[in-house]
């Protein structure tokens, strides 16, 4: 049985679009238009917690006044049950990929939305967080809006958006927790039942029934689990390969709760561990350790990638760096900021991230993941999924 649901308030969404405005004011802009679709609905979920399905989707903040949520034609009513936003309009340019026509069905347009949000204004700057995620066929449909108001400058707007999400509130980093621990259950299941014999996909489906039943609404992407010869891919979906004993196989399973995604990584071996797979798993058990205990509010991120990089180095692993060792996450399983090569930013309080280590070697064609969900602290970082790192070696076969 769940405990009780969490939400975050309508209040909270409300402030949300109006630190939003502040931030645009600040840069110009007349208007930003957040766009989602249903594998990252991150910029339209944050300000109205609608998550579309099939259609794309946008919200419209004008630089006054109250933003609206524009849907695909199909939508209205799953859109008017979930969303936080009550002024809905339906636009062609948010339909499915298939392309229908809607003959005779009366839709808004970028014009008229426009010309309603912003009236007699002279519109010079618009704004698009999630451009990386538009289609073509919504870019056209603006542009063409723009030509009504002439000399109208589109840009990439993530960057205001990322301002306001990357330091959780208090009601987020509740959801954020309450799904760590559904991903922590998920992961004592699926440790407990697993067996050699199983193939990767009947393994995520042990951890997808049971996320489900503990309360997430979905997973926080694609799971996967990856066995022997293949596990050195550092993204990737579950094959039909069967487990076998003496593999060494990874799970990465991550619940999504109330939009908030969580994630853990670990590897488990399928009987006694060789001296190869020990070594691998407890130097990035070591790994992770150690850049959790550097990580606090004021470090230059640029540091932690640097000092990650240099571990790696000193443990002999170098050809199996991809990259590190954390990336943000919230909404989306990986969201901005990265803590890289080239970061120019310092941690802050109440930032959250994926400690996210990843060691493949593609001459072996092994490799592993080691992944927790943090907050930032002003002292150090909370561990919100701290699943234990335990060489786990499973016995039982089908």
């Amino acid at each position: 049985m769940e405990q009780q649901r969490l939400r975050i308030s309508d209040a909270e969404f409300k402030e949300r679009a109006a630190k939003a405005q502040r931030l645009m004011a600040e840069e110009g802009y007349d208007a930003i238009l957040c766009y989602g679709n249903e594998a990252e609905p991150q910029f339209v979920r944050y300000f109205s917690d609608y998550w579309p399905s099939f259609e794309t989707a946008g919200v419209l903040i004008p630089r006054e006044g109250e933003a609206k949520l524009l849907i695909g034609p199909e939508s209205f009513t799953y859109a008017y049950d979930r969303s936080r936003l009550r002024d809905i309009r339906l636009l062609k340019a948010f339909r499915e990929s298939s392309e229908p026509e809607y003959p005779g069905k009366k839709l808004d347009t970028f014009t008229s939305v426009l010309d309603e949000c912003l009236p007699g204004v002279k519109i010079k700057k618009i704004g698009v967080a999630g451009l990386p995620l538009m289609t073509v066929g919504v870019y056209f449909a603006l542009q063409e809006a723009f030509a009504a108001y002439g000399e109208v400058k589109l840009e990439k707007a993530d960057h205001v958006i990322a301002k306001l999400r990357m330091r959780k509130s208090e009601a987020e980093l509740a959801c954020m927790r309450r799904a760590a621990d559904i991903t922590h259950k998920t992961m004592d299941f699926v440790i407990e039942n697993v067996a050699a014999g199983m193939t990767e996909t009947q393994v995520v489906g042990l951890a997808l029934g049971k996320m489900h039943e503990l309360g997430a609404e979905r997973e926080s992407y694609p799971l996967w689990v990856l066995t022997g010869a293949g596990s050195d891919q550092a993204i990737s979906r579950p094959r039909q390969k069967v487990i076998e004993k003496g593999d060494m196989t990874f799970f990465q399973f991550g619940a999504r709760y109330e939009g908030y995604a969580s994630t853990i990584g670990r590897p488990v071996v399928f009987g006694k561990a060789n001296d190869e797979q020990r070594r691998l798993i407890e130097t990035g058990y070591a790994l992770q350790e150690k850049i959790l205990a550097i990580t606090k509010a004021g470090v230059p991120a640029k540091e932690i990638a640097e000092y990650h990089l240099k571990l790696v180095k000193e443990y002999g692993y170098e050809d199996h760096y991809l990259y590190g060792p954390f990336h943000g996450n919230g909404l989306m399983e990986g969201e901005a900021p990265w803590v890289e090569l080239n970061s120019d930013y310092l941690l802050a309080e109440n930032m959250t991230f994926c400690s996210d280590l990843f060691l493949g070697s593609h001459e072996t064609k092994r490799g592993i993941r080691i992944e927790d969900v943090v907050r930032v602290t002003k002292d150090g970082c909370e561990n919100l999924t701290a699943y234990p790192r335990t060489l786990f070696e499973i016995e039982k076969s089908l």
